[in-house]
């Protein structure tokens, strides 16, 4: 029986909170500097409320639904109902927790259920609140709690079941998602996409000047999600330990690498590096580290960012352009793009010996063809789910209460028509 180990479980609880961080404040600021002045306050109001809300739907049924084994023909796909409410937590709250008790694939831990609970909540919160990016300035508010409520349920809850529970499909099938760039990354990214679709074009979106308001305080908040970063990932060993120490390392440099590739792919094509440029590939490399932060030494890493600088650059700019789409905040060129590549890049430079610990459910991961081979099902599996799925919530949402601000509230601004404040 594993017992609770005190540094292991300060440290979960240190990653818990830089996952936190990143959300409020840290992509609250991030947002709110690259929008206009206008919608300043709604797009900050979004990440507030998505981490109040989306606390209470993974309390009620989220956890429950993602992270019990399930029953029957339906366990590989989405958990069971035991646990609603957190139902039970009092028996064993000070005890060891083992993921997926009872089942082949269990995975002894060394901190309580209830650190483990609220690292996943942090995630949960924050995977939603980055889709609000590619809806920002034309959402109505009501209609962004409803859909995410049903998102969280419906979208986010199985995909993290298949991945991280011990019966979940893909986890069975060996797919290597560290800190999540399948349940995370590809899923906010291929969400707003399908929401930038739906909603449509921002009024003036191509003739008017949308430029960002102010963006020290993206840069403040990217530099919040950079530091929150170091948690989100190696909070994933869920363990003080050197798997832990590899992802905080990897993740410095596969971020340092993406931030340069992408000021100089910009200083070589349009004449100056941006800082916009510069916040922007940071945060691509450390999407693309992601799913591999666990499971790849330094090199790999170096050569994942800066793949992720140059082809997340190609995507929220030139890709952008040729299709039209109006990806406000470009959640689906940097996270889904990102994701993408981080995802398939750990089926390829994943380091047995790394790998091979005690943390890791279902063995070594060692990458090659049949490595790569699963990643590339996994990430096939996410885009038409997630797709699918958004689509139908996104389509009962609009026949509820409508997706979309009116045009005169829209160009008003958000601030004021939804919340009745401004800023000066």
């Amino acid at each position: 029986m594993p017992q609770v180990v005190a540094g292991d479980v300060a440290w979960v609880l240190v990653s818990t909170i830089l996952v936190l961080l990143m959300t409020v404040p840290g992509l609250a600021l991030f947002y709110a500097g690259m929008v206009r002045k206008k919608n300043l306050l709604s797009i900050m109001m979004q990440s507030f409320s998505l981490c109040a809300a989306m606390t209470i739907v993974w309390v009620v049924a989220g956890y429950s639904l993602a992270f019990t084994n399930g029953s029957g023909k339906w366990a590989p796909y989405i958990g069971d109902f035991s646990r609603l409410f957190l139902n039970g937590i009092a028996a064993d709250w000070d005890k060891a927790f083992v993921l997926g008790a009872g089942t082949d694939n269990a995975q002894p831990t060394t901190i309580p259920e209830t650190v483990f609970i609220m690292f996943q909540m942090a995630f949960a919160i924050i995977t939603p609140a980055v889709v609000t990016g590619s809806c920002a300035d034309r959402m109505k508010f009501s209609a962004m709690l409803i859909f995410f409520t049903l998102w969280s349920l419906l979208v986010y809850a199985p995909l993290t079941h298949w991945v991280w529970s011990a019966t979940g499909w893909l986890a069975v099938l060996g797919v290597a998602d560290f800190a999540g760039g399948t349940v995370v990354e590809i899923n906010c990214g291929i969400t707003g996409l399908v929401c930038a679709l739906m909603l449509g074009r921002r009024i003036g979106y191509g003739t008017e000047n949308m430029a960002p308001w102010n963006l020290s305080y993206a840069v403040i908040g990217a530099s919040l999600l950079w530091v929150g970063w170091m948690g989100f990932n190696s909070g994933g060993a869920l363990a003080a330990n050197g798997r832990a120490g590899m992802a905080v390392l990897v993740t410095q440099i596969a971020a340092a690498g993406a931030t340069l590739a992408w000021s100089f792919a910009e200083w070589g094509l349009r004449g100056k590096p941006s800082v916009l440029g510069a916040i922007s590939g940071a945060v691509a490399g450390l999407v693309a580290i992601t799913p591999a932060a666990g499971f790849v030494l330094p090199g790999p890493a170096l050569l994942i960012g800066l793949v992720a600088g140059f082809v997340c650059f190609w995507a929220s700019t030139t890709l952008k352009a040729a299709l039209k789409y109006d990806d406000s905040l470009d959640a689906f060129g940097v996270h889904g793009v990102g994701g993408i590549i981080g995802t398939l890049a750990t089926g390829w430079f994943a380091y047995g010996a790394l790998t091979a610990t005690k943390d890791a459910p279902n063995g070594v991961y060692i990458g090659g063809a049949g490595l790569f081979s699963t990643q590339l099902i996994a990430v096939a599996a996410t885009i038409v789910y997630v797709a699918t799925m958004s689509w139908i919530l996104l389509s009962i949402t609009k026949a509820m209460v409508g997706l979309r601000v009116s045009s005169d509230d829209e160009r008003e601004g958000l601030d004021i028509a939804l919340h009745g404040e401004q800023v000066f």
